[in-house]
């Protein structure tokens, strides 16, 4: 009989760690490959993933996609404004380029499926499924299939002799990229709880952040970020800069309830400091060189795509359509954002722009360029309709 082999997408966590004695006891696979993606996470995580891998599975792959990551995915989410209910995306545009790199590794092994250790309550386990479902794979998905608890993974690592960094008594599950960086998890799951400070990596709480605020001068290319106080930077170089200078000044913490693609509402913690100050400035940019028209309905392009990137849903063809007209907008997106950052704040302090629809001139209180009097007629016809309705309402 033919062996049966199956890929696991495999983080080195809880999860995906005890995915693979049980792909093997539980469902009969003879052979199992494990895919570990470098999106950007600490080097001692992705080293610990590959020595797992190694030591746990038949073949193991480490696949180093952290420029790719960049450049297909935070990139596109700068110029569309990309944030789901108030946060940046990180965890999010992440799944779906670690998916492909999976189905990559799943057709050049010649695997009967695909697995992973998504829950079936988490957003996860729909991005994975919608990309793998895409290239034509069936999905084996222990921890929702099995309906298996915390808990009860913790007691089965340890009973399999399976290093694992979590305990019962700190059971927090951290996903971590060069974007993002989330906490969810053990109390942390009561949104009344007063998260303790250890758990956050990436910034300073802002009441111990300097006294004074320090001044960041980023420079944008038809809406991507290219140079850092005037040093210009790769992608990768340029957020991870921004996430120390942003992080040591207490910004871009998000604690919050969020409503999953399922419907259950969940508390969720974010650590983001270059996503924060980055967003923040191309917005910014935004409003100087597109017009009201153009910010009008990008705001409600930036949404829709925001909710599709959340979702995982990246083939969906109005995804690319959306994609096409920020693409048009950002053509003009040129220019330099000054921002100050004080103990958690983020203020757009100036900006300029040789795209810029602002004219000194004419809006100024001193010049003559445009006659005032000209006004006069637009403002008879201001408001009309109203004006009449009104009239006929005193009759």
């Amino acid at each position: 009989m033919e062996k049966r082999k199956v890929v696991l997408a495999f983080s080195g966590g809880l999860d995906t760690s005890i995915c693979i004695p049980l792909l093997r006891e539980h469902y009969g696979f003879d052979e199992i490959v494990t895919v570990a993606v470098d999106v950007g996470q600490p080097e001692e995580e992705i080293a610990r993933a590959t020595e797992k891998g190694r030591m746990l599975a038949d073949n193991h792959y480490t696949i180093d996609v952290k420029e790719m990551f960049v450049a297909d995915c935070i990139f596109p989410s700068i110029r569309a404004n990309g944030s789901y209910e108030g946060y940046p995306m990180g965890t999010a545009l992440a799944r779906p380029l670690i998916a492909e790199e999976i189905v990559k590794v799943a057709e050049q092994e010649g695997a009967s499926k695909i697995a992973h250790g998504c829950t079936g309550k988490g957003n996860d386990q729909l991005r994975f499924d919608f990309i793998f479902r895409s290239a034509g794979y069936d999905i084996v998905a222990p921890m929702r299939e099995m309906n298996l608890t915390r808990e009860w993974e913790i007691c089965y690592a340890q009973d399999h002799d399976i290093p694992v960094t979590v305990a019962k008594e700190k059971p927090y599950s951290i996903d971590e990229n060069c974007w993002s960086r989330s906490i969810e998890g053990g109390k942390l799951e009561d949104p009344a709880f007063h998260p303790p400070d250890d758990i956050y990596a990436w910034t300073v709480s802002p009441k111990d952040a300097p006294d004074a605020m320090e001044e960041v001068s980023i420079e944008f290319v038809q809406g991507i970020p290219v140079a850092l106080n005037g040093k210009e930077l790769p992608g990768l170089a340029l957020i991870r800069e921004l996430n120390k200078i942003a992080g040591r000044n207490g910004v871009g913490r998000n604690d919050m309830v969020e409503d999953r693609i399922l419907g259950l509402k969940a508390r969720e913690i974010y650590e983001h400091p270059a996503a924060t100050v980055l967003l923040a400035a191309h917005s910014d940019l935004e409003r100087l060189v597109l017009t009201r028209s153009e910010l009008a309905f990008k705001h409600i392009v930036d949404d829709r795509w925001s909710e599709l990137a959340y979702m995982g849903l990246v083939h969906e063809p109005l995804f690319y359509a959306l994609n096409a007209f920020i693409d048009k907008t950002q053509e003009r997106a040129n220019g330099t954002v000054d921002v100050g950052l004080y103990k958690g704040s983020v203020k757009v302090l100036g900006r300029s722009s040789d795209s810029a629809l602002y004219s000194d001139d004419l809006v100024s209180f001193d010049s003559k360029t445009l006659d005032q009097n000209h006004a006069v007629g637009f403002s008879n016809y201001f408001g009309l309709q109203a004006r009449l309705l009104k009239n006929l309402k005193k009759c």
